[in-house]
């Protein structure tokens, strides 16, 4: 399996509407935040995300999150 590419080191901040969503954790979509099924041959998979609210989400741009498709700061220590 190969490891995610950094997409961006920040979140990917947007306003969100009540759905279900397709996480882009390899880094190779155009998509970004969202899954274009760039991943394929990767051994990665895409995390099915259930938003059940309206509201500004800070989804994981960096792909290391220790919360899945939400961002949680790791961003700010990775190298380079």
């Amino acid at each position: 399996m190969e490891k995610p590419i950094c997409a961006q080191k920040r979140p990917f901040v947007q306003p969100t509407e009540p759905g279900t969503y397709w996480w882009c954790s390899c880094g190779r979509s155009a998509q970004q935040p969202f899954c274009d099924g760039s991943h394929k041959g990767t051994g990665l998979a895409p995390v099915k995300t259930e938003l059940t609210e309206a509201g500004m989400v800070a989804w994981c741009g960096c792909k290391q999150s220790g919360k899945g498709a939400f961002c949680d700061g790791t961003h700010g220590r990775l190298n380079g």
